[in-house]
């Protein structure tokens, strides 16, 4: 395992984080004894990173992750995510942030994290969504300033709103932020116009999440493909989107050789081939699921022609998730 600084905060963080919020719900059947397997089987080979969030299975994610870490939580690394006070996502430019991150929400729920992780700290705390009118407000920036002086975080960050590569892009111009997470993927690419070199430019970490474009990047996902009673997915990637995407990902085989064997770490070694991407966080719920991912993490990222080629195969879909609001 390879890894990398999370921007400016000089934490050392795996170049494959471990993505929580499978083990917590949503994505078919609960199984905790193979979601405990898959979290020791990512500190076995080298995963220090692990992304959760309040809301993932009401807490449950946050718990499985606490005890998986316990016996070694200095030597990893966590980052958990306050919910909009609304439970609405994404939030939009007319919702006040007195209405959606208050500054005594975000730590009462930092609170109620740091009790489902058994820990009394966590290395980053992100807000789950946001929009650009919230960075001039005091309310989010009162209660990071707070979490950090009594050091119950370390960094502070946001995750941006699904499929919004451009709204936090003044956040972090600005300077004031720590990390940000984002979509971004072979079919994804926009956050490379703005957001990324923006990033690199104030040294803001960089938390990749959504590499396989929920699995379709894989290439595991096809017309016959059968999802789990309960995988949201099911709602979301219709016969017709499923049917679109296929021939665009059969395209890709084409990139596979030696140092990039599956369509799977091709699309890990892609956001990973950005200087601005600190850690890429796909969500594993399977040991199997580890020992593929973590092989991405070589030292050897794809050449300068392959990412240009790649240039010609985003695909901006405008796919809105079944629980997007309007």
């Amino acid at each position: 395992m390879k890894y990398r600084k999370l921007g400016r905060t000089g934490i050392e963080v795996s170049e494959i984080g471990f993505g929580g919020w499978g083990i917590g719900g949503g994505w078919g059947p609960k199984d905790d004894e193979s979601a405990f397997l898959a979290l020791k089987r990512a500190i076995d080979l080298g995963v220090n990173f692990f992304d959760t969030a309040l809301v993932y299975g009401d807490g449950h994610s946050e718990k499985l992750i606490g005890k998986a870490v316990r016996k070694i939580r200095e030597n990893v690394v966590i980052a958990t995510k306050v919910p909009p006070k609304t439970y609405r996502w994404p939030v939009l430019l007319n919702e006040p942030i007195s209405e959606t991150f208050p500054s005594e929400w975000i730590i009462r729920c930092t609170e109620k994290s740091l009790k489902n992780l058994g820990t009394d700290y966590v290395d980053v705390q992100q807000l789950h969504a946001w929009t650009d009118q919230y960075t001039g407000e005091k309310d989010w920036q009162e209660a990071a300033v707070y979490l950090k002086e009594q050091g119950m975080i370390k960094a502070f960050g946001v995750s941006a709103n699904d499929w919004d590569p451009y709204g936090p892009v003044n956040l972090i111009k600005s300077g004031k932020i720590d990390t940000v997470q984002v979509i971004y993927n072979i079919f994804e690419q926009r956050p490379a116009e703005r957001l990324l070199p923006a990033a690199l430019d104030k040294n803001v970490g960089i938390i990749v999440r959504v590499p396989f474009e929920e699995g379709l990047l894989t290439g595991k996902i096809d017309e016959n493909y059968k999802f789990a009673e309960g995988d949201w997915r099911s709602e979301w990637l219709t016969p017709s989107r499923i049917r679109e995407a296929t021939r665009r990902i059969k395209e890709l085989e084409r990139f596979l050789n030696e140092d990039a064997p599956t369509l799977a770490i091709l699309a890990l070694k892609f956001c990973l081939s950005h200087p601005a991407v600190s850690t890429v966080i796909p969500g594993m719920r399977k040991a199997l699921h580890v020992e593929e991912n973590c092989k991405a993490s070589d030292g050897k990222l794809l050449s300068e022609d392959t990412l240009v080629e790649l240039k010609e195969h985003a695909f901006v879909h405008g796919w809105e998730y079944p629980w997007s609001q309007k």
